[in-house]
């Protein structure tokens, strides 16, 4: 899977400017390029006064993982996808977990190669239920997912997109039209924080969740990583969780990540489980149903639960189920309550019972 080179690749998404400028429109920063210069992301440069995809078919490398790991945990559960990345962000978090692929070098120091149909090809070879875009965001690659997700389509495969939701509405509308579920991650409530640690905006990702829930059929989870002082006060922990069961909906499930210092804050301790565990209480006792907690080792709050009930449906550890307790259509086996989610599609997860 080698190459050498970078493939440059046509987009749909920009406009062109007076005195040989462009201006792409995939993300809400609207970068505007002369001749031979690139965007915020690395990704989208000015070639011949076109936007163009710099590093089509390149990818950081790809691997066979549990869906969970995304983390996915009603889309599918127990199944494998092949996963994989390409360059660049269009956002600039200091404390990014994945830096040495979203903001470490450009396309043109990837060194795996493979088109969509060759990718589509593997995932089903190896008995993948899809394909995930993880790693740095997808959307700055837009035209190489979405070719990757329909190559996928064709062949009864899945997609799964993690990102930040950093989009404008009309690739947004076009990128989910592919996607069969994404996780979102919203990195804080507050915009002082998205322009103080991320170089972006609040807003646009808000619009990027309605837009999901609201208009699309993809399954939506989201991520938030919380990061000791900075957003996990109770205040904000209260407004997000809140806005998410008032706007997106109750059974839209939510995971609290663990911190660990990385990139730009390297004085910042790690999250406490205590703290995950508070975020937790706070959202479930704000009418969610469905909140996890990540990068800990805490079964219990990696576990899935009836929310009519409360009897244990599926029983998680390391990114994996090992029991469960849901109906071939989804549903608890105690009360019968559907649990929100796609539970039995493709190579879906089927037992044994949970004890």
């Amino acid at each position: 899977m080698n190459a050498t080179g970078s493939q440059v690749h046509p987009t749909r998404f920009w406009r062109p400017l007076p005195q040989g400028l462009v201006e792409c429109l995939v993300c809400p920063r609207r970068c505007r390029m002369a001749e031979g210069q690139r965007g915020f992301c690395s990704a989208r440069g000015n070639v011949d006064g076109a936007v163009v995809l710099h590093g089509y078919g390149r990818s950081s490398g790809f691997a066979v993982d549990p869906i969970e790991k995304m983390p996915l945990f009603h889309f599918l559960p127990g199944t494998k996808v092949l996963s994989f990345g390409t360059s660049g962000c269009n956002l600039a978090c200091g404390f990014c977990q994945t830096w040495t692929s979203s903001r470490a070098g450009g396309p043109e120091a990837l060194q795996a190669s493979a088109g969509p149909d060759e990718i589509a090809g593997w995932a089903r070879d190896l008995g993948c239920a899809g394909v995930a875009f993880t790693g740095n965001d997808p959307v700055i690659s837009h035209e190489y997912c979405v070719d990757t997700a329909q190559a996928c389509r064709a062949l009864g495969l899945r997609t799964v997109a993690v990102s930040a939701g950093y989009q404008n509405a009309g690739p947004r509308a076009e990128f989910y039209q592919y996607m069969d579920a994404a996780n979102i991650d919203l990195k804080a409530f507050s915009d002082a924080f998205y322009r103080r640690l991320c170089g972006g905006r609040l807003r646009p990702v808000l619009e990027t969740l309605q837009y999901l829930a609201r208009e699309t059929r993809t399954s939506l989870e989201l991520t938030t990583l919380l990061i000791p002082g900075e957003n996990d006060s109770v205040r904000e922990l209260e407004a997000l969780t809140r806005w998410i069961a008032g706007t997106l909906g109750p059974d839209v499930p939510l995971h609290f990540s663990a911190f660990h210092p990385a990139w730009k804050l390297m004085d910042i301790p790690p999250t406490p489980l205590a703290s995950l565990l508070e975020a937790r209480r706070i959202a479930l006792g704000n009418g969610l149903h469905h909140v996890y907690v990540g990068n800990m080792d805490c079964r219990a709050a990696e576990s899935t639960y009836c929310h009519h009930c409360g009897r244990l449906l599926i029983r998680r550890g390391r990114h994996a189920p090992f029991a469960w307790n849901l109906t071939e259509r989804g549903a608890c086996q105690g009360c019968g309550a559907v649990c929100p989610g796609v539970f039995m599609g493709r190579r879906s997860f089927a037992g044994p019972a949970v004890p």
